[in-house]
Formats: C-alpha cells, sequence, structure tokens
C-alpha cells in the first residue's frame, strides 16, 4: 500500500493538477465525425470529458444509413438493404431520414461543456476552452448517405488537416458514415493523383492518417476508401469492453451494477449539464418526434406492445434509467492518456480493445447487411463477448473506464478539487522500452502516490501484446519493484508487454497505468 499523508493534501492540490496535465506529453491529433444516432450522443459526452488527453482538430457532423437530412430540394433518396427497407418501414425513398429539424447534438454537448468548464478546469489544467472546441465544430456530407458527391465544411476541415505539416498520427474516426471523410481523400486524390506530387502525397497520408471505423455505416469504407487508399492503416478493434446498445444483457457480476438505473442516475444522468444531455432508458426523449425505431424513451411495454405500438423493436426493453448505449466508445478510449499507450500501436490494447488484422469489419451489427431485428438483436448482445482459450487473456477495463468516466462527471459538477478523486500517480524509474535477454532477470522500479492521500493498490501483469506469447514469470508483482524472469526459449526480436496498475481506494476507485515494452536482444 502507498499512501499520502493528508495533512499534506491541500498544500499540493495545485501541484498534482499540473503534475496530471503533463502526465502524457504526447496528445493524439484526433478527429471526431458523428451521426446524431443517441449513443454517438452518449459517446461524446464520455469523449469530451477527456479533452484533456487529446488534441482535438474536428467535431463533425456526419450522416450514416441511419440519419441523413436531405437537400432541402424535394430529392429523393433510397438505397436497397437500409434499416428502413430491412423492416419494411414503407416510407422511403424519401426526403430524409431520422434527422431532427436543426439538429446540434454536437452544439448542445460543447455548450454543456461550457457550463461545466470552471469546475472541469479546478481538477484538470488540461482542459482546452470551450471557444476552442466550438471552433472545431462542422457540418459534414449530411444530405445523403453514402454520398461524396460534394464539398462541405466537415470534408474541408479533414482535408486541410490531412494535407497539413504538423508532426504526428492523425487518427479519424467515424461514428455514423464516413462519406464526408471520403469526400476528403478524394478531392485530395483528384487534385494530386495525376502530378509529379502524387507519390509523396500518398505516401505522407499513409504514413500519417489512422482512421477508427464503427462500422461501415454507409458503405463508403468498403466502396470507395479501402479500394483508393489500401495503403491508410484502418484499426477495427476487438476484445473492446461492450459499451454498446444491450451491454446489460450479457454483462458479468463485476460489471452488472455498473449498468444499473441506480447507478445511471446518481453518477451519470444527474451530474449536471452534461448528465442532463445523456441518454438512459425510459427518460422520455426520442431522436425524432415519430421514430419507429427509437422506443428507448418509453418505459412499461413489453416488445410485443412496442410492435402493436408501430415500432421496430430491434432490441428487448430495459429497466427505465438503465445504461443504453455508447457504442462508438472503441474508436477513442485507446487514445487516452492513461499510461496504457494504446494509441502508438493498434495491438497493444487499451480502454478500447485491440486491432485485428482486418480492414474494416463488414458484419457489424450497424452494416447493411445486418439483417432483420431480431438477428441485429441478437448480434448486439453477442459483440464483444466472444472468447477464445489464450494463454494471456487479455483484460476487462469495462469496470475501470466506467469509474472513471464517472469521476469526471462527478469533476463537472464539483468546484473543489479536494471534495472529487483523481488518479493515482506513477513516476516509473526505468525507461518504457528495454532491450533484454532471455534468461534474464529484469527489475522494474516505480513511485506511486496519490493526490487525494489515498492508499493505493498496486498489480503488475503481463499484456496480451507483443511477438511472445506466452505467460512470463512475474514475482513481487504487488509492488512498487517487481521481477520478471525472461524465458530462455524467447527468440531475438520477440516482444512483450507488462503493465502496473495502480488503484486508489477513493469514490469511485480510479486506476492508473504504466505499459513497459522488452524487446529480446539481438545477440
Amino acid at each position: 500500500m502507498n499512501k499520502i499523508k493528508p495533512i499534506f493534501s491541500t498544500l499540493i492540490l495545485g501541484f498534482f493538477a499540473v503534475i496530471q496535465t503533463n502526465a502524457q506529453e504526447v496528445k493524439p491529433r484526433i478527429i471526431i465525425t458523428a451521426d446524431p444516432e443517441l449513443d454517438d450522443n452518449n459517446s461524446l459526452i464520455r469523449f469530451i470529458l477527456y479533452s484533456t488527453d487529446l488534441d482535438i482538430e474536428g467535431l463533425i457532423y456526419a450522416s450514416s444509413q441511419f440519419h441523413w437530412t436531405g437537400d432541402s430540394k424535394g430529392t429523393k433518396w433510397y438505397v436497397p438493404g437500409r434499416e428502413y427497407d430491412r423492416f419494411n418501414m414503407g416510407i422511403c425513398p424519401c426526403e430524409s431520414y431520422r434527422w431532427a429539424e436543426d439538429e446540434r447534438f454536437i452544439h448542445d454537448i460543447v455548450e454543456a461543456y461550457e457550463k461545466s468548464y470552471p469546475n472541469l478546469k479546478t481538477h484538470h489544467s488540461g482542459y482546452p476552452t470551450p471557444e476552442y472546441l466550438k471552433s472545431k465544430i462542422r457540418f459534414g456530407n449530411i444530405e445523403f448517405d453514402g454520398d461524396f458527391s460534394k464539398d462541405s465544411p466537415g470534408s474541408e476541415l479533414i482535408r486541410e488537416t490531412i494535407l497539413d505539416n504538423e508532426p504526428g498520427k492523425l487518427f479519424i474516426t467515424s461514428w455514423g458514415g464516413a462519406s464526408t471523410i471520403a469526400r476528403a481523400l478524394k478531392v485530395i486524390q483528384d487534385q494530386y493523383q495525376f502530378t509529379t506530387e502524387w507519390d509523396a502525397i500518398r505516401e505522407k497520408i499513409n504514413r500519417k492518417v489512422v482512421l477508427l471505423p464503427s462500422g461501415d455505416q454507409d458503405d463508403t469504407f468498403y466502396g470507395y476508401i479501402r479500394h483508393n487508399w489500401p495503403g491508410i492503416e484502418y484499426r477495427v478493434f476487438r476484445d473492446s469492453p461492450n459499451y454498446g446498445y444491450g451491454a446489460q444483457l450479457r454483462a458479468n457480476e463485476t460489471n452488472k451494477p455498473l449498468l444499473t438505473p441506480s447507478y445511471m442516475t446518481e453518477n451519470i444522468v444527474s451530474k449536471g449539464a452534461l448528465g442532463s444531455l445523456y441518454r438512459v432508458w425510459g427518460d422520455g426523449k426520442q431522436m425524432v418526434e415519430g421514430d419507429k425505431v427509437d422506443y428507448f424513451g418509453l418505459v412499461g411495454y413489453t416488445a410485443d406492445e412496442l410492435r402493436k405500438m408501430g415500432y421496430f423493436v430491434w432490441m428487448p426493453p430495459q429497466e427505465k434509467g438503465s445504461w443504453l448505449g455508447e457504442g462508438d466508445n472503441a474508436t477513442f478510449m485507446n487514445m487516452l492518456g492513461n499510461g496504457l499507450r494504446a494509441y502508438e500501436d493498434g495491438t497493444f490494447g487499451g480502454w478500447g480493445g485491440r486491432t485485428i488484422p482486418t480492414v474494416v469489419e463488414s458484419n457489424s451489427a450497424f452494416s447493411s447487411s445486418a439483417g432483420s431485428a431480431e438477428q441485429m438483436a441478437e448480434r448486439l448482445a453477442a459483440r464483444n463477448n466472444e472468447t477464445e482459450e489464450v494463454a494471456i487473456p487479455f483484460p476487462d477495463f469495462f469496470a475501470e473506464a466506467q469509474k472513471s468516466f464517472v469521476a469526471r462527471m462527478k469533476w463537472a459538477v464539483t468546484p473543489k478539487y479536494i471534495d472529487a478523486n483523481h488518479e493515482p500517480i506513477i513516476d516509473f524509474q526505468s525507461p518504457e522500452n528495454l532491450l533484454v535477454n532471455p534468461g534474464q532477470k529484469v527489475k522494474l522500479h516505480a513511485a506511486v502516490s496519490d493526490p487525494d492521500g489515498h492508499e493505493v493498490k498496486l498489480q503488475w501483469v503481463q499484456m496480451p501484446a507483443g511477438t511472445y506469447t506466452q505467460a512470463v514469470e512475474m514475482n513481487n508483482a504487488q509492488t512498487e519493484t517487481a521481477e520478471v524472469q525472461i524465458p530462455e526459449d524467447a527468440k531475438p526480436g520477440q516482444t512483450m508487454h507488462f503493465i502496473l496498475k495502480a488503484t486508489d481506494n477513493g469514490s469511485p476507485a480510479l486506476t492508473r497505468y504504466q505499459r513497459v515494452i522488452m524487446e529480446i536482444r539481438n545477440r
């Protein structure tokens, strides 16, 4: 156990706030594109509370097969296999689909952040100003799903950011469809493809851009991006904590209490301006008035009763106030500066899961081939819950991530630093990347403290990352100084990953990490 004596806490609160801000020197550059789906709304609330860890370059409204606004000219649109086709709604071809008049959910969340900003800034000096976030809001290609025939303010922002000369990777998410991203890339391709600059431009983009799709929600990943930009890195995640619709359907005993109505009410929806925008089951809200797919705001009806009312029930109703969904979290949770370093490489793994060697999750529950309402519900319930026999199981990070989110929601309504909990601090006293020899005993040293004076529990664990896939012996794994026995059969060039988990006993308990990567030295 490690403890900072409470007598010192009030004297050094500001000092620790600075340490927390500087703990992650590299902030990944990221652009969010999102449609008005309610889980995009919820994911964005979580995302904006971690804007301390990120260099946010864009907050862009996008269309998808589930949401598009139309061109206001009476043009009708229809794509076979879309939601309205699968559910036999009989409403399309139509001029728009499930897009609310004057939709502004991104603006609403940034304005709620503005109200919370004075409190948030007290707990972490790294929060960007509301004015900065407002300056990054754009509307993308929202008229028709999958249509990237025109420029938009959002596509122009993406294009300009892709072509700038800022160092490091540029991460671009698609929580809805990717048509705005496709338009940015298409303009670049059209401008440079038949010039002497093309090879250099393409190489720069392949090296710089990382796309983080949440399924292929308008077929533009498959239809354009993948075929024309095969060198761009795509990160599609597996083993992610189940943040999506229906997470409670198969939650384990550790996670289940964190999804209940009482937990959600106490810790999230009651927390000020941001909490009031967060969607839960039976909250009386609807994405668009009269939407026959969004019955989530209703309570007290069975699935059969909802069907008789004209709703297309693709997920079983849940308790009033319970978890509803944050289905796009996996795209950004590995970008966070929690010490897992998961943004460095998709295979490292973190709060968003880890990548698999594929381009686009074409059979995603949100793809156009999702099937019937019943098949969609079944797939959602099973998503991210596949298991396999492995030597080193991937950790279930849901509880740690959820408690961190809850802590930041509390920050938003808590004016004094001393009245909320904050993450432990790890001062790692060895290099984060080590060259080691087979048979060597390697000592890992860390000094752990807590800004609130709480006791901290330590645990060193091996992560299922790297190329050495067998379990490795560790000694003193619950202390600041652990010892790793490098196996004799480890081959030159193989890598193995270890993390230190430091969890305080505050409310809620918060965890910070330190990842160490060891590579077997060539003799």
